[in-house]
């Protein structure tokens, strides 16, 4: 398997233990491959920050630097511009995409912006991911993205 990127809603989704964890945490269990660019390690110790303690961010933030850290260099900016502009993504977004892109890799996420960007088509996958269509949780793949909603 390829690189792998948790986006920061799969990460805080295991963290609350929410329903779809189960389709994230096999990558997670490969924390040590795991690529954790430094704008997610950002978005998910805000958001633990706001709704818990800071000892829970400070463990999670420790947790997360066991995988592989990308920075945010030149050439990732660079990419992250372009693709805000011609995928209409968030800034962070662009910035975690054009990670992906870069290494290659496969991002997790339930984030709502990768499914209606125009990265390309979205095809459902319920059935490959033992999904069933009543619990409301499809997961989607456009190439290097597995998207789920919930």
């Amino acid at each position: 398997m390829n690189a792998a990127i948790l986006d920061s809603s799969a990460w805080i989704e295991c963290l609350d233990d929410g329903p779809n964890t189960v389709h994230f945490r096999p990558i997670l269990l490969k924390l040590s491959d795991l690529l954790v660019p430094t704008i997610i390690l950002t978005e998910v110790r805000k958001v633990i920050l706001k709704q818990r303690t800071r000892q829970q961010a400070d463990v999670v933030t420790q947790a997360m630097c066991s995988g592989i850290i990308i920075p945010i260099g030149e050439e990732i900016a660079i990419a992250a511009a372009d693709l805000f502009i011609k995928h209409k993504l968030p800034l962070a977004d662009s910035l975690i995409y054009a990670v992906t892109l870069a290494h290659n890799a496969t991002l997790w996420t339930q984030d709502d912006d990768f499914q209606t960007s125009r990265t390309s088509a979205i095809s459902p996958k319920s059935r490959s991911a033992g999904v069933t269509p009543t619990s409301h949780k499809v997961l989607h793949h456009i190439p290097s993205i597995h998207f789920l909603n919930t």
